[in-house]
């Protein structure tokens, strides 16, 4: 029973193995255009996604730029204006209240 089962199982390899390349042939001229058109539309995809990263990336880059822009001016803007708390608008804008005590003691 098992060398049935071994020459039906040898007899299925060697007609496989005949059979693949006539099948391969027969169907070459069919599936040859199939997998040049699968190919061309998967590099078609490819390009337009390319693309599609391109203009996000200059729209990222843009963005960025106005931003470290925006940064710097306010910035400048922040160092040209005084600040206020210095020694002299403290001195010019409201006398030492506890000067006068000091002289006051003298007196």
């Amino acid at each position: 029973m098992q060398s049935k089962d071994l020459a039906k199982g040898v007899a299925i390899g060697i007609g496989i193995a005949v059979m693949t390349p006539l099948v391969i042939a027969a169907l070459a001229p069919v599936v040859k255009p199939v997998a040049r058109s699968a190919l061309k539309a998967g590099v078609r995809l490819y390009e337009k996604g390319r693309e599609k990263a391109e203009i996000i990336g200059e729209t990222l880059e843009d963005i960025t730029a106005e931003v470290e822009e925006e940064l710097m001016d306010s910035r400048h803007h922040s160092a040209e204006a005084p600040a206020p708390n210095t020694a002299e608008s403290t001195a010019d804008s409201k006398p030492d209240p506890f000067e006068d005590i000091g002289n006051n003691a003298r007196h």
